[in-house]
C-alpha cells in the first residue's frame, strides 16, 4: 500500500492506495505542536481504524504547505518503518510544464492538484481549491501550468469579520437552505461568505474560460468545496480526492 499525506494549514488528508485503487481516505486536524513520534502514533491509529497496520505500507509521499512540519511527517513514516518516502518539492518529477515567474516556489498543493487534474481530465482545466485559502490554477490545452489566483478562504474571511467587527459573531459555514437575503446577522454573514464565494467562483470561472478556452473543465476540490459548489451556477466538477490522486501519481512517477 502507498500512503499519501496532503498536509494543509487546517487539515491533513491521508489516503491509502493499492493497485491504483483508493482503499481509504481520512482527514485530521493539522497540529503544528506535535512531534514526529506523535504523528507516527496518529498515522498508526488511522491505519488501524481502517483495518491496516504500518507493515502494510510499501511507500509514502508527502505534500505539505506547513514547512515546519514537513520533516516531522517524513520522520513519522520512518518511525513506522516506511523506507520509500518522497516529499513533493523542487527536483521531483512532475510531468508538469510550469510557466510562472519562479517555478521553484509553486506550492506543493498546487503541483498535486495540477498533476491530478491532468491525469483525470482533458485540459484545459481550471482548479478551485477551497481550503484555508481559496486558490485557482489554470492549465492550458497543451498541459502548461500558467498560474492562478489566491483569495482569502471562507473561514479566514469569517474570522476576520468577527475579530475586527465587535458586533459580528464567530459562526460556522453551514448554510441551512439557499438563504440569499439574510433576515438576521448570522444568516446575512453566511449568505455573504457562502453565496458570495459561490458567486466569485462563477465569475472567475467565466473569466478563466475566456482566457484558456470555453471548453475548459472547471474542478472544485478542498475541504470546503462540497459546501460551496451546490450554490454555484456555473458547472463545476466536485472532486474531493484530486490532490491525493495527484500525490499517488507523483509517487509512481518517481519510484521505479
Amino acid at each position: 500500500m502507498i500512503l499519501t499525506i496532503d498536509a494543509g494549514n487546517t487539515n491533513i488528508v491521508l489516503g491509502g492506495f493499492e493497485n491504483d485503487k483508493l482503499l481509504f481516505l481520512s482527514r485530521v486536524a493539522t497540529q503544528t505542536a506535535l512531534t514526529s513520534d506523535e504523528y507516527a502514533v496518529k498515522f498508526s491509529e488511522i491505519l488501524s481504524l481502517h483495518g491496516y497496520k504500518s507493515s502494510d505500507i510499501d511507500g509514502g509521499i508527502i505534500s505539505s504547505v506547513v514547512t515546519p512540519l514537513t520533516p516531522a511527517f517524513g520522520d513519522a513514516l520512518k518511525a513506522l518503518s516506511v523506507d520509500k518516502v518522497i516529499t513533493v518539492g523542487p527536483g521531483i518529477k512532475t510531468g508538469v510544464n510550469i510557466k510562472i515567474d519562479d517555478p521553484a516556489v509553486l506550492g506543493a498543493d498546487l503541483v498535486c492538484g495540477a498533476v491530478g487534474a491532468m491525469e483525470k481530465y482533458a485540459p484545459p482545466c481550471v482548479i478551485f481549491d477551497l481550503g484555508t485559502a481559496t486558490t485557482i490554477s489554470a492549465i492550458s490545452r497543451d498541459r502548461v501550468f500558467l498560474g492562478g489566483s489566491i483569495i482569502p478562504g471562507v473561514k479566514i474571511s469569517l474570522k476576520a469579520l468577527s475579530s475586527t467587527a465587535a458586533a459580528l459573531p464567530d459562526i460556522n459555514t453551514e448554510l441551512t437552505g439557499n438563504v440569499l437575503i439574510g433576515t438576521n446577522t448570522v444568516d446575512s454573514m453566511k449568505s455573504g461568505s457562502i453565496i458570495g464565494t459561490a458567486s466569485m467562483m462563477d465569475g472567475m470561472a467565466i473569466r478563466y474560460r475566456e482566457v484558456i478556452g470555453e471548453d475548459a473543465v472547471v474542478i472544485a476540490t478542498g475541504g470546503l468545496a462540497s459546501s460551496i459548489v451546490p450554490h454555484c451556477r456555473e458547472k463545476f466538477v466536485l472532486d474531493e480526492t484530486l490532490l491525493i490522486d495527484g500525490l499517488y501519481s507523483l509517487y509512481k512517477k518517481n519510484v521505479q
